[in-house]
């Protein structure tokens, strides 16, 4: 039994591995070469509109309720404490440190990196992957590239925007609806957000977020099993893994921004 056991983890292992050696390989395959702006242009800007443009919707919404979310609980708070004139700072310092670029990798992994994966897989069960070999196109380079600089480039903008929808839904709660002066309001903002540490450390862990998430979706739908079930279990595949990945990460890029 101890055996069978250690010899299942053994194998996982071996195969996770080779997995990660792949998917290595398929990126640098993609992004390693002569460039070629007037091809590729084309085909970044049409997916910089589908998985970036197309995202907005998710990102702003979600980004105004849980602003709204935390200006409502924070209040309740802080007014425990009499310290209600300090919401903007504790607003403002979640929605940039965490929950900005993380949940704005989450709802990406949901929505534009299932879409990733499953436009790929449909592709190489369809056989334009081959085609394209067959005709002389890198596929890697065709298909791979633009969709990976389009996430690179979609996801720290989202998170931008998610973190500036957020902190105006607190400004809803917080000034709008329960009465505090917005000087104080802004004020506390201003004067507790640091430019380096907090706003440039959250487009640091969104561009990290946007490679791991992008990364991991344009893999398995180029590893995909090409069957309608191989795509599906692909699909989720992504959704959890870069779901995990984010998370993770998010720890250790905390720790190393924040922890000394």
């Amino acid at each position: 039994m101890l055996l069978r056991t250690l010899a299942s983890l053994g194998r996982q292992g071996i195969s996770a591995s080779a997995s990660f050696g792949r998917a290595g390989l398929m990126l640098f395959n993609a992004l390693v070469g002569k460039p070629e702006f007037r091809k590729q242009w084309p085909l970044l800007v049409k997916q910089l509109y589908s998985v970036g443009v197309q995202s907005l919707l998710i990102i702003m919404v979600s980004g105004l309720f849980i602003g709204m979310v935390l200006g409502l609980q924070g209040y309740i708070i802080l007014t425990t404490y009499s310290a209600e004139a300090s919401l903007g700072m504790m607003v403002a310092l979640s929605l940039l440190r965490e929950l900005g670029p993380v949940v704005t990798a989450l709802l990406f992994a949901g929505r534009a990196g299932s879409a990733l994966t499953a436009e790929i897989g449909l592709m190489k069960a369809t056989e334009q992957l081959s085609s394209m070999e067959m005709m002389a196109v890198d596929p890697l380079r065709r298909v791979v590239a633009p969709r990976f600089w389009a996430g690179l480039i979609s996801m720290p903008l989202l998170a931008v925007i998610f973190v500036a929808v957020g902190i105006w839904g607190g400004a809803l709660v917080g000034v709008d609806w329960k009465g505090i002066d917005s000087g104080f309001f802004w004020s506390a903002m201003q004067g507790a957000v640091d430019w380096r540490q907090d706003v440039l450390n959250c487009v640091i862990k969104s561009i990290v977020f946007a490679i791991t998430v992008t990364w991991i979706a344009l893999f398995n739908g180029y590893d995909a099993i090409p069957t309608s079930e191989g795509i599906s279990r692909a699909t989720t595949r992504t959704v959890v893994h870069s779901s995990l990945a984010v998370l993770g990460l998010d720890f250790v890029l905390t720790a190393l921004m924040f922890g000394n």
